[in-house]
């Protein structure tokens, strides 16, 4: 149950694309209203096509809706022109990728100081900070080592690592376990769980596996670009 001030939601929010037809549109999201609190481990879920991905990319300011708000600390991201919504997803929006998008050039630690380094940080400030971000996945050993050097586990907590480094509102999750196999996929649910419980660390995160799904304190089940059910105790008829 959400206990604090939503820190991130969604008014009647809704996306369409072009169809194959030229007249014709398809709803990957209609109507969703959400509302996450500092703190919460949500897991988004459904099957294929549901619109969850669409979902999980407006609220990181990636899509724009076509109708509706996403409100992200009381800020409207849809009255933001491109370059302070780019500011936004830089400073206050952490992302984690299946794939970790780990530039294979640089090192685990310069990995995790792009976004700061990005964003014109100091070199030393920006290594303070990615160490830090390193020590609280557990990957502080693996500083150096560049990314294939690192195991897919490995490589996933620094992504993470990556996503923490800016002190973001929200950490959004896109299939962040897809790509590993069952213990790593534990190990970084685990240390998802972990960084809720001890820096009331905000994550949203898109998800087809049920134990994944499972270990999140509360799940939204999406159905044709509607929520079906969220375990908050809201539901769809």
């Amino acid at each position: 149950m959400q206990t604090s001030p939503p820190i991130l939601g969604t008014e009647h929010l809704e996306k369409t694309f072009a169809g194959g037809d030229a007249e014709a549109t398809v709803a990957a999201v209609r109507g969703v209203n959400l509302s996450v609190g500092r703190g919460e481990f949500v897991a988004v879920t459904g099957a294929s096509g549901s619109g969850k991905s669409t979902l999980l990319h407006m609220l990181g300011g990636i899509t724009r809706p076509t109708a509706g708000r996403v409100m992200l600390e009381g800020v409207d991201l849809a009255t933001l022109d491109d370059d302070a919504l780019a500011a936004i997803r830089r400073r206050r929006i952490g992302f984690v990728f299946q794939r970790y998008n780990l530039l294979p050039e640089l090192s685990l630690l310069e990995n995790v100081s792009l976004p700061l380094a990005l964003d014109g940080v100091t070199p030393a400030r920006c290594e303070t900070a990615a160490r830090a971000a390193l020590e609280a996945v557990g990957m502080a050993h693996r500083a150096s080592h560049r990314p294939d050097e690192l195991s897919g586990g490995e490589q996933q907590r620094g992504a993470i690592a990556r996503a923490l480094v800016t002190d973001p509102a929200v950490v959004l999750a896109d299939e962040p376990t897809g790509a590993l196999d069952s213990a790593n996929s534990s190990r970084v649910v685990e240390l998802l769980q972990r960084l809720v419980a001890e820096r009331q660390q905000t994550v949203l995160l898109v998800t087809h596996d049920p134990a994944v799904a499972a270990a999140a304190g509360r799940v939204v089940r999406m159905r044709d670009g509607q929520v079906e059910f969220d375990s908050a105790g809201t539901s769809r008829p």
